[in-house]
């Protein structure tokens, strides 16, 4: 049975995708060119500008998705003890990071590189992220089982650290998941004064 036009764009349309977030990653952004990508897909440039319209849209939706992705994801249970909320951020975080590594380098290395809406659209995405995580802590201190003197900051300090496994880790290696949780578990808690 032959394959119809919209069979055919189900397919095409995420290849392009996965193909321009790994040249991105691979390259950068700035270095990689529509050619490349109808390239790296086996298509056309001009069948490019059916799923998007310019490389600038690409990557703002490459990095919307992500964003989106996590904040679609992450379930916050405020019925738990702020410090168990915490744990669980840390293992959402690193295993969304660590999953999705080449996402993730996007998301931070190629911001600057969005059109000024682009990247206002992408930090308010991202603040929203950051806002579950500084929720935790606010109701740690709360509690009175967290000793913060900057919510906003620690939140900062905590999710580059746990978005920096990202830059080491590598599966079969030294240190498994579980291990991962644990370490960056001690040190997160540490930093929060638990």
């Amino acid at each position: 049975m032959a394959r119809t036009h919209g069979s055919r764009a189900e397919i095409t349309g995420p290849l392009i995708r996965e193909s321009a977030r790994k040249l991105f990653a691979r390259h950068g952004y700035a270095a990689v060119s529509m050619r490349q990508i109808a390239g790296e897909v086996g298509v056309q440039v001009g069948t490019l500008y059916a799923y998007t319209s310019d490389k600038q849209a690409l990557l703002a939706d490459l990095l919307r998705d992500h964003m989106v992705g996590l904040l679609d994801e992450w379930r916050d249970d405020p019925d738990l003890p702020p410090l168990a909320r915490l744990e669980r951020f840390i293992r959402f975080h690193i295993d969304t990071s660590l999953d999705r590594a080449d996402s993730v380098f996007l998301s931070y290395m190629e911001l600057r590189n969005l059109t000024p809406e682009n990247h206002a659209e992408i930090v308010g995405l991202r603040r929203r992220y950051e806002a579950a995580l500084n929720d935790i802590l606010d109701d740690g201190v709360a509690a009175g089982v967290m000793r913060i003197g900057d919510t906003r900051l620690t939140t900062m300090a905590l999710i580059a650290m746990l978005t920096g496994v990202t830059n080491w880790y590598r599966e079969g290696g030294r240190l498994d998941r579980a291990a991962l949780y644990r370490h960056y578990g001690t040190l997160a808690f540490g930093a929060v004064g638990a």
